[in-house]
């Protein structure tokens, strides 16, 4: 596909959490990461507001496993009296992620740094040397690292399991002002299946389940308020020369 890159993203520990087990003041995470958490990844890879990600599908490289560790989160009305409560971490999580990005077609405005190759040649430099942002899997505790890869370039720990698995209800992603030209933050819900590992992914707006929030308005980014990618790419052969 047209824009598309591979990368491999890992870490020590993920925590994609389940909105449902923070009612009581503890998390656990989804045995999987969402469309959200993915994307999130891709924008500290490189982002700006003239483009959008789109993410493809998902390989599961090792076993899913939890681990379970104690934390004090900080109360901060009363610091005295912190209470401890258990968040359930994936362990060693490994994924291959495809994504590819569009023009944000909400902002017209941003026309001018429509440059499609060269914010590809920027994004390829950037998965190079591990992303622009920090990369979090997650949460900001769950240190992540980026590097381009093939997809199927490595096993993977479901490569040969032939039934396929299902995960239930989940957190697909949010939508935001910014990209659906809507004055409101919405959520959306899917149940996904893996198959040999794989997990593709409908589009936002082919998601079945769309769950409104909260009235909320789309930032607004001005063109003198960001580096064109032309200039930024020139920057960055400079750098690197």
């Amino acid at each position: 596909m047209k824009n598309q890159i591979s990368f491999r993203v890992y870490g020590k520990y993920g925590l994609f959490t389940d909105p449902l087990t923070k009612l009581g003041g503890e998390k656990s995470s989804y045995p999987v990461p969402t469309y959200q958490a993915l994307k999130g990844i891709a924008e500290s890879v490189y982002w700006k507001p003239t483009i959008s990600y789109v993410v493809d599908e998902v390989r599961v490289i090792n076993p899913i496993r939890m681990e379970s560790k104690g934390i004090r989160p900080m109360k901060y009305n009363d610091l005295s009296k912190n209470d401890l409560a258990y968040y359930s971490y994936l362990r060693e999580p490994e994924y291959e992620v495809k994504v590819h990005f569009e023009f944000n077609k909400n902002r017209p405005d941003l026309r001018q740094d429509y440059n499609e190759n060269k914010h590809y040649q920027i994004l390829k430099r950037s998965l190079a040397k591990g992303g622009r942002r920090d990369i979090f899997l997650g949460a900001r505790e769950c240190q992540g690292y980026v590097e381009p890869c093939n997809f199927w370039e490595k096993a993977g720990a479901y490569d040969n399991q032939e039934n396929p698995q299902y995960f239930g209800t989940m957190v697909h992603g949010l939508d935001y002002p910014d990209e659906t030209g809507i004055d409101e933050l919405r959520v959306r819900l899917w149940q996904p299946k893996m198959e040999k590992g794989v997990i593709v992914f409908p589009r936002p707006e082919e998601c079945p389940n769309i769950r409104s929030i909260r009235k909320m308005s789309a930032k607004n980014v001005a063109l003198a308020e960001i580096q064109l990618a032309d200039d930024l790419l020139q920057e960055l052969e400079v750098s690197d020369s």
